[in-house]
């Protein structure tokens, strides 16, 4: 593990992003400086050579840790706590950090065509079979509830990268008419994610979003 950056860590960002939202709740938590940039999405600077240089697939987030860039924001979360975390957010020992790594592939795969999906479908009148993916978010939630039932945490009897990854978008899976009314063991873990020091929550409203973030 290293000491703090010696300068602030660049988040390239956009506020509503829950891929953007949950590395700024690691660097929030971690205490590690960091500077936001704000990508304006509507005027396309996600596309422009400048940013294209950062990430040339376009998405958010992006950080630039004097002069390491990191794209795609599960990268992110690794990177930061590796270098900066110690074994807190992601553990060494293989069972764990393979419990970790199962959750992070669900963030990258139901999560995202489930719940993250659902809110851009109603947000922003996408094109989207919004009963297929709420039905994908409603199983997945009843995974999470039946695990929640027994465990305060999603991969350990702490906060882990895995909590971080899922919290936003379950936390706003109401704005994809998600309902989370069924879920009171979900509800809770997210009240513990809700009660950490440094909690740092995202936005609720939001503007074009969709197929800018990784």
């Amino acid at each position: 593990m290293s000491a703090h950056p010696q300068e602030p860590i660049r988040l390239y960002r956009h506020a509503l992003s829950g891929h953007c939202h949950r590395v700024e709740l690691l660097l929030e938590l971690m205490h590690l400086p960091y500077q936001r940039v704000e990508i304006n999405l509507q005027q396309g600077e996600h596309k422009t050579p400048a940013f294209l240089q950062l990430n040339p697939f376009g998405l958010l987030p992006v950080i630039d840790d004097n002069g390491t860039v990191v794209a795609d924001s599960a990268a992110i979360l690794v990177y930061l706590a590796r270098k900066y975390g110690g074994q807190r957010y992601l553990p060494e020992p293989p069972e764990a950090t393979a419990a970790v790594q199962r959750w992070l592939a669900v963030a990258a795969g139901p999560l995202a065509s489930g719940p993250a999906a659902a809110r851009v479908a109603t947000l922003f009148n996408k094109p989207i079979d919004t009963g297929r993916v709420q039905q994908i978010a409603h199983d997945l939630l009843q995974v999470m509830e039946d695990w929640l039932s027994t465990h305060a945490f999603l991969a350990a009897e702490h906060e882990t990268l895995a909590d971080l990854a899922f919290y936003a978008y379950i936390a706003h899976a109401p704005e994809g008419n998600v309902s989370l009314a069924a879920y009171p063991h979900v509800r809770q873990w997210l009240s513990r994610i809700e009660q950490l020091p440094d909690f740092v929550p995202m936005q609720r409203s939001a503007v074009g979003l969709a197929a800018v973030e990784g």
